[in-house]
């Protein structure tokens, strides 16, 4: 006479069971987890804000890091003035801009001709300078791309920040470290007046990256098509946002 733990049915029976309690468990975890985890991403896109402009605890020549989470909400309220959205060609005013899923914007854009994005957008001060601080979304080799670029008033490059879902380490991977980073800061993103953005480009022959006038970057060996991604996520996005910059400089003056 078999064992009941013997019958087909007893496996399939335990192991719905498992299935149960185990994803039960799991929900309960993931429920109790969530506003930590909402939280988290709040500190994470205010600490990418504030690096693209400089903003930052970097001590030596290649470290990437952050302002701490403890005092980033502090720090993000300091030097970030005005949180702006632009829908067409309005703009308007939103304290909590930069919680915009900008993924989500650009997906519901292309599935609806008729719906205009939300565009985040930032205007700290660091310095007595104004910087106008914006987002942007591409495709590496593997996975999505993003960061964010900081603008001066006279639409050179105040600094960045880029990050990867999935780049090859020691190569794509590296569009978030310091020496990738750092010499787009001083780059000219307009020619007389037209946006040219800026091209991480192979045999730039300007390893300092002194030229400061070119549009270019030197790029990261073996990862080109990890740089084409960022010059064309450069050249996409930012310029949505070119004309309503030159609007509000203009209203300044």
């Amino acid at each position: 006479m078999s064992k009941l733990t013997d019958k087909n049915s007893y496996t399939i029976i335990f192991s719905v069971i498992m299935v149960l309690v185990v994803g039960s468990l799991l929900a309960g975890v993931a429920q109790s987890l969530r506003e930590r985890i909402t939280e988290n991403e709040r500190f994470e896109k205010q600490q990418n804000i504030l690096y693209a402009m400089g903003v930052n605890n970097n001590d030596g020549p290649s470290d990437v890091a952050f302002v701490p989470t403890d005092v980033v909400g502090e720090k993000f309220d300091t030097y970030i003035k005005r949180q702006l959205v632009i829908q067409g060609n309005e703009i308007t005013e939103d304290p909590e801009a930069y919680l915009i899923d900008v993924k989500q914007e650009e997906s519901r854009a292309k599935s609806n001709k008729d719906y205009q994005r939300r565009l985040p957008m930032f205007i700290g001060e660091k310095d007595g300078e104004t910087v106008y601080i914006v987002p942007m979304r591409g495709s590496g080799l593997w996975d999505a791309i993003w960061g964010f670029m900081a603008i001066d008033t006279d639409f050179r490059v105040a600094g960045v920040f880029f990050d990867h879902a999935g780049e090859t380490p020691g190569l794509g991977a590296n569009i978030k470290e310091r020496y990738f980073m750092d010499p787009f800061e001083g780059e000219a993103l307009l020619d007389n007046g037209t946006f040219k953005g800026v091209t991480v480009a192979k045999g730039n022959n300007d390893p300092r990256n002194d030229r400061k006038e070119d549009h270019k970057v030197d790029a990261l060996a073996g990862s080109t098509i990890t740089g084409d991604g960022v010059t064309a996520m450069i050249r996409r996005d930012v310029a949505l946002y070119i004309p309503h910059i030159k609007k509000l400089i203009e209203e300044q003056q």
